[in-house]
């Protein structure tokens, strides 16, 4: 009896059926089985071909083209090119790829059209898309095979990461963020997809003062701070626009000096935004973190970045390399309250490998110089400088003294401003550059004199006791 195999006559079905009787679905299942034939009936690799399509997935054109290109043969040969497709796809073989192999629904927010929304969330079957600083339920859904599916070819890009895991953090081409909860951590059939990325389009203060994240009239007072190589920490909550104005302030820094950037994840492209400075770019956590400090230690950089510190052997590394007299330390730091930060940075670091708390806070304060807090309004599309403080250790009394040199009104949504620099701050702007220094100085006296910070507002100054 001669053999029958079910997908071949099911092709044979739909081909005797007219172009306009063909729904989307049948169509992606035929493109689908006729895939599956051809590699079958050709002996192809099969382990190849699931490499083209994670490539495919990752975003390589040669990888997308071939699935394209292929589909588009396909539709021609059953003479389906007039099959209706979901609004959300810009043409037919890009739709019939991504149900199939690419990233389903979620890749509209990939689109020119979402462009400028930050984040896509998947709920379960849901999807989500950040437009004009909410999250909006799309039409489209996605099924849990699907899910499945999509999490495998992430997962590809990065092999180190075990499939069995509920957690995973992981990147695409252009930096996009993808985090994923799954198995016990979430109920069942709830898994969670989250995609992030930084949509700045160019990483300038004007552009921050477009976007109304900081003040314009700010612009020159902030180039004479990078300028005179001060060490700051960016602090707030997550999605308030810490990393965006670090990399903003890395963009100012001087191309000839020689730096040192650590991530525990790939945020920041500094070879691309400052592609003839020699920075060395590293990523590390963990106890690889921890085996590459001494290496840190001995390096003749001139500055370091650590971008996102998050965990206590990230942040002693930065306080051990501030010890050894480097300036111009950027950091970013997950923080509520800028007031807290050199007790929360201890803090971490005590969690992780011990310590004394008030001895650590103090090298903390002794670190940096300036920190900048900022804050995520209502309309979540936007941020804002919420506040910048003067940070410092007084030798002489043992205290911590944090003060703000200007301040965010969120009601009249502007800044007011105060001229004040600690005798630390003077001696070391003018041992950088004194005609910068005089100039960053009368450049902070003219914001104070226009907006002059409000008496009550000077109350956020703190003195921490840190004698043991």
């Amino acid at each position: 009896m001669e053999k029958f195999y079910l997908d071949h006559f099911i092709i044979q079905e739909v081909q005797k059926k007219p172009a306009s009787l063909f729904s989307f679905n049948n169509l992606c299942n035929i493109i689908n089985l006729e895939f599956q034939r051809e590699w079958e009936e050709e002996n192809k690799d099969i382990e190849r071909m699931i490499a083209i399509q994670k490539n495919a997935i990752i975003g390589f054109n040669k990888e997308v083209n071939f699935f394209k290109n292929k589909i588009r043969q396909l539709v021609k040969k059953h003479n389906a090119e007039k099959t209706q497709y979901p609004s959300w796809y810009e043409n037919l073989e890009e739709a019939i790829y991504h149900e199939n192999w690419g990233l389903a629904g979620i890749a509209e927010w990939f689109s020119k059209a979402y462009a400028q929304s930050s984040s896509c969330k998947v709920i379960g079957e849901r999807i989500y898309f950040q437009e004009g600083g909410k999250m909006v339920l799309k039409p489209q859904t996605i099924s849990q095979e699907r899910r499945e599916q999509l999490i495998r070819a992430f997962l590809l890009m990065t092999p180190e990461e075990r499939l069995d895991k509920d957690f995973h953090e992981l990147y695409t081409l252009d930096g996009t963020r993808i985090t994923v909860f799954r198995g016990e951590s979430v109920k069942a059939g709830q898994d969670v997809l989250v995609f992030r990325r930084y949509i700045i389009p160019s990483y300038t203060f004007e552009e921050q003062a477009k976007r109304g994240t900081i003040p314009w009239n700010c612009i020159p007072f902030l180039k004479e701070m990078v300028r005179l190589g001060y060490s700051i920490a960016a602090t707030g909550a997550m999605k308030s626009g810490k990393t965006s104005f670090l990399a903003t302030l890395q963009s100012y820094e001087d191309e000839s000096l020689e730096g040192v950037m650590l991530e525990t994840d790939p945020e920041i492209s500094l070879h691309k935004l400052m592609p003839e400075a020699p920075i060395v770019q590293i990523l590390a956590k963990g106890d690889k973190l921890r085996s590459i400090t001494q290496h840190l230690l001995r390096s003749d950089a001139d500055y370091l970045i650590m971008a996102e510190a998050r965990d206590g052997i990230a942040l002693d590394t930065v306080l051990r390399i501030a010890s050894k007299g480097t300036r111009r330390l950027k950091i970013t730091f997950h923080e509520r309250n800028p007031i807290n930060f050199p007790y929360d940075v201890a803090a971490e670091i005590m969690l992780s490998l011990g310590g004394d708390m008030k001895l650590i806070a103090r090298r903390a304060a002794d670190s940096f110089d300036y920190i900048f807090h900022f804050i995520q309004l209502k309309d979540k599309g936007k941020k804002r400088l919420k506040g910048i403080y003067e940070i410092h250790f007084d030798r002489v009394t043992e205290k911590i003294n944090i003060q703000p040199i200007c301040i965010y009104n969120c009601e009249q949504d502007n800044w007011q401003w105060r001229h004040i620099i600690s005798k630390d701050k003077v001696t070391a702007g003018m041992e950088e550059n004194q005609d910068s220094f005089r100039l960053y100085s009368g450049l902070l006296k003219i914001l104070a004199e226009k907006s002059p910070m409000k008496a009550e507002e000077t109350d956020d100054e703190t003195d921490y006791e840190c004698s043991s």
